[in-house]
Formats: structure tokens, C-alpha cells, sequence
């Protein structure tokens, strides 16, 4: 896939492309199923497949106050998509305050049409863009009409899991992770949902108990499991993904005043420095919520109990084998 930071960079392709737009969060599986039908279209008519995305998402510009949580950083949006192998090249727009300012018409002629050379654009049905979300579908189709572009509006992919066809959506994706319901999140990705950071220093707490865990400091817009204890892998870069047993919250039993949330994963069966490298943290199902224990020998007690639980998918699998 080829990536793209300036639409003067995307040079002038000689067909012509087929262009979807949107945010992307997340890259779930109704994402997933509109991209493999862009290239099904743009195969068609012998056109490139194009996604133009954004830096950042335009919320956080034009309210930042109410922006949502973020389900992928922009490197693991730019992995995503390019791992679905239905993309041919993606343009990462720069949403800025002028960005936001910009009117939907100089979008369309200046994007799409000039720098773009776009001859299908594909959107959702309730996709807006420009000044005030003043751009359209309507729009998009009357000017494509006079600018050389058809364009496709669709609705939300319905999804077939146990939501009974409820769609596809990273709102709805947010609130199930926000729930702790990482497992009806992974349903919708068709992944567990997975945050980043560096292994950054902390109190030591853990090793004392006899569970040094790595503190991964994830960016503050990335959207976290309820507060709760969640069995899931963790990996460092290069690093096969280990299973972990991973803390979400402000450690209740030491602490009176809740401090900073902190995601804390021990890792099963290893022991070695991980401070200060980039790790990846996936969460797959929930054990339990955060508790206040009375005395540190319960909390230790419940620890194992954690991790054993941690331990017993990956066992079911090797009894099949």
C-alpha cells in the first residue's frame, strides 16, 4: 500500500481512482467489508482503490471537549488497512483548525477532483465533510456529476454475530470496550482490541507481591476496558505475544485517592527487563472487576487465581490438539 502525506505527492494516476473517505477507527470488520468492496469496483473499471483518511480524527479539532476515545493510533490504522490487502495507496489528510474551515466545494474540486483525479468516491449515506458538515451525498453526486465522478452512498454493514444485526460502527465498538465487553468488541473488529506504549518505570508494587508487572503508558485519546482485571497477550516489538494477565484501573487496595488510570500486564512465565520498549497490549475476555482487598495475602491469593484463569483457554486448546 502506498501512503501519502500531501495530496501533491499522489501524483497523477492514469486511470483514475476509486476513493473512500472517512476516519477509519478501529478498521472493523464493516470497514473492512466497504474496502473489499471498493476494490471490487475499482478492479471493475480499472481504477486505483484509495483511502483518504485523516491524521487525526476531526473531532478532536472541532470539539475537542466532546472528541471520542480513539480505538487505533495512526500507525496501527495505517497497519490495518494495509493489511487488508484492499487498498492501494492511502492519503493520511492533516485535519487542522484551517482544515475544518475549509468549504465543502473547495473539498470536492481541489481534493477530489484535481489532485485526486477520483472517478468513483465512496461514502456513507450519512457522510458529511466541509465547513459546519455543510458537504453531503447529494453534493457529492451533483458536483460529481459535473466534475467527472460518480459517487455511492452506503449504509452501515449489519453485523451477524449475537447483536442480532445490529451494524457495524466504532461508536458501538467504544462502548463495549468502555463496558469491559472486550469480547463483543473483538466480535466487531475481528480482533482483540489492542493499545501501545512504552514500559515506563513505576513503583515496584508488583515485583514485592510476586507479580512484576510492565506499566505500559498508553496515549491518554486511546480508548481503555472499563477498570478490571482482563486476560489478553502481551508483546514487545519483534516479540511473539505472550499470555498476560492485565490490570485496567488505579489499584484500589493501595491507594484511597484514585490516581491515574494505569494499564499493568504481567506476563506469564518470563522474566527479563522490558523498560522502555514498545509493547502491545490485546485484551480478550474479562475476569473481573477492580476490588478493594482488606488484607495483601487476599490480593495475592486472588492474583493466582487470575493468572490461572489467564492460563486456561490457551490449556482447552492444547487438550484439542
Amino acid at each position: 500500500m502506498r501512503i501519502y502525506r500531501d495530496p501533491t505527492e499522489t501524483g497523477n494516476d492514469a486511470h483514475g481512482r476509486a476513493v473512500t473517505i472517512g476516519a477509519f477507527d478501529g478498521v472493523h470488520l464493516g470497514h473492512q467489508a466497504v474496502l473489499r468492496l471498493v476494490r471490487e469496483l475499482a478492479r471493475a473499471r480499472d481504477l486505483s482503490a484509495t483511502v483518504l483518511t485523516f491524521d487525526r480524527h476531526p473531532a478532536e479539532v472541532v470539539r475537542p471537549g466532546s472528541a471520542p476515545k480513539l480505538l487505533t493510533t495512526l500507525e496501527q490504522k495505517i497497519e490495518l488497512l494495509d493489511a487488508t490487502g484492499d487498498v492501494d495507496e492511502c492519503l493520511v489528510l492533516a485535519f487542522d483548525a484551517a482544515r475544518s474551515k475549509e468549504p465543502a466545494e473547495q473539498f470536492v474540486e481541489e481534493l477530489l477532483a484535481s489532485a485526486l483525479r477520483a472517478r468513483l468516491v465512496v461514502v456513507g449515506a450519512d457522510f458529511h465533510f466541509g465547513y459546519r458538515r455543510h458537504g453531503d451525498v447529494p453534493l457529492l453526486q451533483r458536483m460529481g456529476a459535473e466534475l467527472g465522478f460518480e459517487t455511492i452512498g452506503l449504509g452501515l454493514v449489519a453485523a451477524l454475530d449475537r447483536d442480532a444485526g445490529a451494524p457495524f460502527s466504532s461508536t458501538r465498538i467504544r462502548e463495549l470496550i468502555a463496558a469491559g465487553d472486550v469480547a463483543g468488541a473483538a466480535a466487531m473488529l475481528g480482533r482483540p482490541h489492542e493499545v501501545r506504549g512504552p514500559v515506563e518505570r513505576g513503583d515496584a508494587r508488583g515485583r514485592l507481591l510476586g507479580f512484576p508487572t510492565a506499566n505500559v503508558s498508553v496515549p491518554e485519546n486511546i480508548c481503555l476496558p472499563a477498570d478490571g482485571v482482563y486476560a489478553g497477550t502481551f508483546a514487545v516489538a519483534g516479540g511473539a505475544p505472550r499470555l498476560a494477565a492485565i490490570s485496567v484501573g488505579r489499584r484500589p487496595t493501595f491507594y484511597a485517592e484514585a490516581g491515574r488510570c494505569l494499564v499493568e500486564a504481567y506476563v506469564l512465565d518470563f522474566d527479563g527487563d522490558l523498560y522502555d520498549q514498545p509493547a502491545r497490549v490485546r485484551f480478550t475476555h474479562r475476569l473481573r472487576g477492580q476490588e478493594r482487598f482488606d488484607a495483601v495475602d487476599d490480593l495475592i491469593a486472588q492474583m493466582h487465581l487470575d493468572v490461572e484463569r489467564v492460563r486456561e483457554p490457551a490449556r482447552s486448546g492444547e487438550d484439542k490438539e
